[in-house]
């Protein structure tokens, strides 16, 4: 399944990935920090989805209550339960 979420009070503005039985792949951030943002791509590429959503949930950047972390946990969390 192929899902995009709009991402809020981030530097990224979308998020999009597929969720295969379970596991995430091809995660996209558009918008934000481009190296970070690569990175975690990979590191999540082929996880189980929710054990990443439950591991990146409630992340933050700096003073923000959110980062990118967190909204790609929020996404996936909706994606699952949608």
């Amino acid at each position: 399944m192929k899902y995009t979420y709009k991402t809020r009070g981030t530097c990224s503005s979308q998020i999009s990935f597929d969720i295969e039985n379970g596991i995430i792949k091809n995660v996209v951030f558009t918008g934000g920090c481009n190296g970070n943002l690569k990175a975690i791509s990979k590191l999540v590429d082929g996880q189980d989805a929710a054990h990443i959503a439950e591991l990146l949930g409630g992340n933050t950047c700096g003073m923000r209550p959110t980062s990118c972390a967190d909204q790609l946990s929020r996404a996936i969390r909706e994606a699952i339960e949608g």
